[in-house]
């Protein structure tokens, strides 16, 4: 009998995620699954974030389910607006939020993607993280993606990358590289 191939929930509500995560992690023989489920925006330091989210979905979704918090963390900001991200994109949008960093000569950031992974309700969370460096500059290229004209890694913005290329890069696939090797390395302590 053949090994079926994993599989997991990825809980969005996120087109564009959903399309990025299915992107990385398909070609790796892992099928994503997508449902959405109404989490609460809780407050905190990412990774408490995440878990919580985490622990929430999988009591909701009664099995196994994998979440993710993104961040942008202006170093000159002390991390800030960090897991806030969405609510400021939302209220000040791409020119507010290059004007929080007027006053500064530091424009560097960070991209962070934190994924939690749950077998069920009554099973701890597993984190997998992903950082990539960058600076925050004018926005450029297509504004279909939350921050992406405005986060600049080496000379591009996310906007103005080839999804593919962005998608060997990226804070998102870093965290999702972890999340592939980890699911391939259980399938294999299982015998599949």
């Amino acid at each position: 009998m053949a090994a079926s191939s994993p599989e997991v929930n990825f809980i969005t509500g996120n087109a564009n995620k959903l399309r990025e995560v299915k992107a990385i992690l398909e070609p790796a023989g892992i099928v994503v699954r997508s449902q959405a489920v109404d989490l609460p925006e809780l407050q905190g330091e990412i990774e408490d974030v995440t878990l919580e989210k985490c622990r929430v979905a999988a009591r909701q979704v009664g099995g196994p389910v994998l979440v993710e918090d993104t961040c942008l963390c202006f170093h000159a900001l002390g991390g800030l607006p960090g897991v806030y991200i969405k609510w400021f994109m939302k209220h000040i949008g791409h020119e507010g939020l290059n004007n929080l960093l007027a006053a500064y000569e530091d424009k560097s950031a960070e991209a962070v993607c934190t994924f939690a992974f749950s077998k069920g309700p009554d099973h701890e969370p597993i984190l997998f993280q992903g950082r990539t460096p960058g600076k925050i500059v004018p926005a450029r290229g297509p504004g279909h993606f939350g921050w992406d004209p405005i986060f600049e890694y080496e000379g591009e913005t996310y906007a103005e990358m080839d999804p593919s290329a962005k998608n060997k890069i990226s804070h998102r696939f870093r965290a999702l590289d972890k999340v592939r090797t980890w699911v391939e390395e259980g399938m294999k302590e299982d015998g599949q």
